[in-house]
């Protein structure tokens, strides 16, 4: 199976200043293949006579121009060019399979990166040996072992890392501890509320640095002005097609520091999604969860910020592969199912149940309910009905393994942390 191991990447400035080339190469190429398909792919709409355009066609084409006409690509690695236009390749062939849209053209700074082949480079320890380059330092040891296929070296804010994928055999599964079922309920207030009672409240990053981002931003807009203005523009007239901007050294600095506040945004909320989905996956062997419509809830302008700001679909995600490893399973429960409206004792469903209301008593059977913890029972019901039916959506099946803190890893690394903060409330 193939797993992928993203590593941090501690490079002095004449790397990072080739990681810099590298990607720019990469993305260059990608925008030349994309236009040419698109100007070969008209041609032969209008001449069937002509050859439609390939990733492979286009990569022959490449090759036999770039020596005269692009001769800085050749300061980098081969594989930089090549394997955008296959990347393009792939792209295309999952828009015409309908798994994804139409190719974009990629921009500057806005995901920068760069694939390797494994043919290309090599891993030793904590480095990393780059065609053209030498060998750069790693934060860590590759935690897997098996045949590197590939890598891809990429930029976050102003830090570079880079992924490598391995083809290793199926690692050994830890079984979970075997706590029984538990029903998780998702939700804005509490990130997730379990049938124990147990709720776990997310640290909303987002909500958190908010002002410092909003600070950040407005700085970077009034350089965005000046620079308008020092161009002979005015406040809201829009920049003309093919102009650039000049960008002082002072933009460049309020930029990295608007993209490192994102950078930790992002990594606050992956860190607490880690934590929690390797914790339940530990603990419980059956899992409840619901099939939220989140494109639906963030129509939601009330709440969209708050229900982006816990990544329900990246909690789902995670769940599901690392229940997998362990051999667990995690049953999802139909987007119309009535979890929280259904009381959990006697099973009767009220008619309607308002995002207000938190507390509610059952009129038939008289019974007080916390909102939250009574969808989740129901949940965990919904779990333990399914454990001898056709329905359950089994984890045992193999996931494309994205589980950093594996059970495949090598003993020398440090496990991931599982600390979780659990309120003291239970029912």
């Amino acid at each position: 199976m193939l797993m992928a191991h993203k590593i941090a990447l501690n490079p002095n400035n004449a790397q990072t200043t080739y990681f810099a080339c590298a990607a720019g190469t990469a993305r260059f190429a990608y925008n030349w293949a994309l236009a040419e398909w698109q100007r070969q792919y008209d041609a032969w709409k209008t001449d069937n006579s002509l050859p439609k355009p390939s990733q492979a066609a286009l990569r022959r084409q490449l090759n036999a121009i770039k020596r005269e006409q692009f001769p800085w690509m050749l300061e980098v690695t081969k594989n930089a060019p090549q394997m955008a236009i296959i990347q393009l390749g792939e792209a295309f062939r999952n828009f015409f399979a309908g798994r994804a849209k139409y190719p974009k053209f990629r921009k500057k700074g806005v995901h920068d990166r760069f694939t390797l082949t494994n043919d290309q480079f090599s891993v030793e320890g904590s480095r990393i040996r780059i065609p053209n380059l030498g060998w750069v330092r790693m934060r860590e040891s590759l935690r897997f072992a098996g045949k590197i296929m590939s890598a891809t070296v990429s930029r976050v804010a102003d830090k570079w890392f880079v992924s490598i994928t391995v083809d290793t055999e199926e690692p050994p599964k830890r079984r979970a501890e075997n706590q029984g079922a538990v029903g998780v309920d998702l939700g804005v207030t509490a990130l997730a509320t379990l049938s124990t009672g147990e709720k776990v409240v997310g640290p909303k990053p987002h909500k958190a640095l908010l002002k410092r981002q909003k600070r950040l931003s407005r700085s970077l807009s009034r350089k965005h002005l000046a620079a308008k203005a020092k161009a002979g523009l005015s406040h809201r007239q829009p920049i003309p097609k093919g102009m650039r901007l000049p960008v002082s050294e002072n933009a460049k600095k309020a930029r990295a520091r608007l993209s490192r506040l994102h950078a930790r945004i992002a990594n606050i909320r992956s860190d607490s999604l880690h934590k929690l989905t390797s914790d339940l996956a530990r603990r419980f062997h059956t899992i409840g969860i619901e099939d939220l419509n989140v494109r639906g809830m963030l129509k939601n302008r009330r709440l969209a910020r708050s229900i982006a700001d816990m990544s329900f679909f990246e909690f789902r995600r995670q769940l599901e592969y690392k229940a997998g490893r362990r051999g667990g399973m995690v049953v999802v429960a139909d987007r119309w199912f009535p979890s929280s409206k259904t009381c959990s004792v006697c099973g009767t469903i009220q008619e309607k149940m308002p995002l207000a209301v938190r507390q509610w008593t059952c009129p038939d059977c008289g019974t007080s309910h916390d909102r939250d913890v009574n969808a989740a029972r129901n949940l965990l019901a919904l779990g333990l009905a399914a454990l001898s039916g056709p329905t359950a959506s089994s984890a045992e099946c193999e996931v494309c393994g994205e589980e950093g803190a594996g059970s495949g890893r090598k003993t020398g690394v440090e496990p991931a942390s599982v600390k979780q903060e659990i309120s003291a409330e239970s029912v």
